[in-house]
């Protein structure tokens, strides 16, 4: 039995597994949503299709706002309860009965106001409201042995 591995570096390991470019733009789009949601708990899955990070209220899963998603094409914020977002500017993409997601280029997409706008009517029509102070902690909640190339 070794010494446990603190999730930040856990998170970076995971990270690194993907080219170059897309891991810069995973650890921009991190800081970026980090910024707007300071206090949201950060659930990490390491999952066979994409590597998630999702920003919660709560260490529950369905209590998740909305996550970023990233392949070895891209990376995206997925909203987990997106269907029921209004979307003026038709910026979400999919046509399941729950998420809906934004193809992110740069982590810039986030500052845009009609992306802001959407966060914050997620946050808006969360069941638990994200913690008014505080800061979030990250938290890995699963690895799977058999993953997709992420590069």
């Amino acid at each position: 039995m070794g010494k446990p591995i603190a999730p930040a570096k856990q998170l970076a390991g995971f990270i690194a597994k993907f080219d170059p470019a897309i891991a810069r733009l995973i650890r921009s789009c991190r800081v970026a949503l980090r910024k707007q949601l300071p206090t949201a708990i950060e659930l990490v899955y390491d999952n066979y299709n994409f590597f998630v990070i999702g920003y919660c209220s709560t260490p529950r899963a369905s209590d998740c706002v909305v996550s970023l998603a990233a392949n070895s094409k891209g990376v995206g914020l997925s909203f987990y309860y997106g269907a029921t977002l209004p979307d003026p500017t038709k910026r979400l993409h999919g046509s399941g009965s729950q998420n809906r997601f934004i193809r992110l280029p740069t982590a810039a997409t986030l500052s845009e106001p009609d992306v802001k706008a959407l966060i914050r009517a997620a946050l808006a029509q969360a069941k638990t409201p994200m913690p008014a102070s505080g800061r979030g902690v990250t938290v890995i909640q699963s690895i799977s042995a058999k993953q997709r190339p992420r590069r």
